[in-house]
């Protein structure tokens, strides 16, 4: 069976830039020992704005740049970053919260076997959950899980509702 990790987000705008919380840099030590111990293939998304940002629809309900390609911000957490050295990995640059390549690219690699998808990252409340919604409408039959522990919301609050969600949606969630 293949396993496939989808890391989201894991962007220092989301961890401890522009957007960042303590919560976001407190998931980063388990994000890291989850992609060193993954034995499988890695697609880790990327937010991607540019510098019209403020002009696009997210933009003008949530007036903070962030992300935008080439900046600081756009790039992968450090500590991410060198946890994925030497993995097999690709990436996925998203303009929006959910990415609609990303069950093309997994239905692509894997062919006629049979797979699982695990999620982590940022934010549970908006990337995570709209990934994890995603790819469980494309592939209703498979299991899909996102690790709690790996991931952090815009609020706890936001992010335990997240999880509820995805759980109401037969997702597996693992947490605490």
């Amino acid at each position: 069976m293949k396993k496939y990790l989808v890391v989201v987000d894991m962007q220092k705008d989301f961890v401890d830039g522009a957007l960042g919380s303590a919560e976001a840099a407190a998931v980063v030590p388990g994000v890291v020992e989850k992609i060193r111990a993954f034995d499988g293939k890695i697609y880790v998304t990327y937010d991607t704005h540019h510098p019209d940002y403020m002009n696009t629809a997210e933009g003008k309900k949530l007036p903070v740049p962030h992300c935008i390609r080439g900046t600081a911000g756009w790039e992968l957490d450090m500590n991410v970053a060198a946890a994925l050295a030497g993995k097999t990995y690709e990436t996925v640059e998203k303009p929006t919260f959910g990415s609609t390549a990303l069950p093309e690219l997994i239905r692509t690699d894997a062919g006629e076997e049979d797979f699982r998808i695990e999620l982590i990252g940022l934010c549970t409340d908006i990337c995570v959950v709209s990934n994890a919604l995603l790819l469980k409408a494309n592939f209703p039959e498979k299991t899909i899980a996102v690790d709690g522990t790996c991931c952090a919301g815009v609020s706890p609050e936001t992010h335990r509702a997240a999880l509820a969600t995805m759980r109401c949606c037969q997702i597996d969630v693992k947490e605490g």
